[in-house]
């Protein structure tokens, strides 16, 4: 059994692949918690990002309920005005109510809009950030040439 060439190729094979092993052992767990580092980052950017558009909403709730007030106050005060002038110009006084209420709606509007395409726009930059992140991170010098050359490859296919 020692003498066979066999047993000791067995035990050298075995041995080889113990070495190795070990060494393709550590890579991959070393790659796995890497990548996790990097997937609990970008969670935690994530919920950062969630949490700052969470304060934003509130912020331009806040502005639009004050928006809301001021349009209710202005509004009672044109109606006040419009008892004590009723005889001379109850119809002049509609139409300016009713711009007014426009006005007031028109800023709310806007004001949402303008709120809406900021967290858009902030969204989207954080995004491409992320995303320029994680392309740098985990795109190698061969798998972006391959990348290349597959969409070059693809390239006529697609004109056609």
């Amino acid at each position: 059994m020692f003498s066979d060439p066999t047993f000791w190729t067995a035990v050298g094979f075995v041995i080889f692949i113990a070495a190795i092993a070990r060494v393709v052992w550590r890579m991959a767990t070393k790659a796995l918690d890497d990548r996790a580092a990097g997937i609990r980052a970008s969670l935690d950017d994530a919920a950062a990002l969630r949490e700052e558009a969470q304060a934003m909403l509130a912020e331009y709730k806040r502005k639009q309920q004050g928006a809301e007030e001021e349009a209710q106050a202005v509004l009672a005060h044109a109606c006040e005005e419009a008892a004590r002038m009723a005889e001379e110009a109850a119809g002049a006084l509609e139409d300016a109510l009713r711009r007014r209420e426009q006005q007031a709606l028109a800023k709310i509007a806007q004001a949402e809009q303008e709120a809406l395409a900021d967290v858009r726009a902030h969204a989207v930059r954080l995004s491409a950030a992320a995303a320029r992140t994680l392309i740098e991170r985990h795109l190698d010098k061969p798998r972006a040439d391959a990348l290349v050359a597959e969409s070059v490859e693809s390239l006529p296919r697609h004109l056609n």
